[in-house]
């Protein structure tokens, strides 16, 4: 599970970094950059749902924040 998070979430940046690229050298269309946000969103709201699922299913298990030198 953890692996699969990771790549989709390599994915996600992946797609915001060439949709950069697309923005940087594309003067005249958006239709790559536009290709490229709808990707990222996709696998955005993809990976959201999945990990709520995920977590309803009891497959994955909050750990919360480890407690610090100034909790009670």
């Amino acid at each position: 599970m953890k692996l699969f998070v990771i790549l989709v979430l390599l994915g996600i940046v992946y797609s915001m970094g060439s949709a950069l690229y697309f923005l940087m050298k594309d003067k005249e269309d958006g239709q790559r950059v536009l290709r490229a946000l709808t990707i990222r969103v996709a696998l955005s709201v993809f990976l959201f749902l999945l990990l709520v699922i995920a977590y309803v299913a009891g497959l994955v298990q909050p750990t919360g924040l480890p407690a610090g030198p100034h909790s009670p």
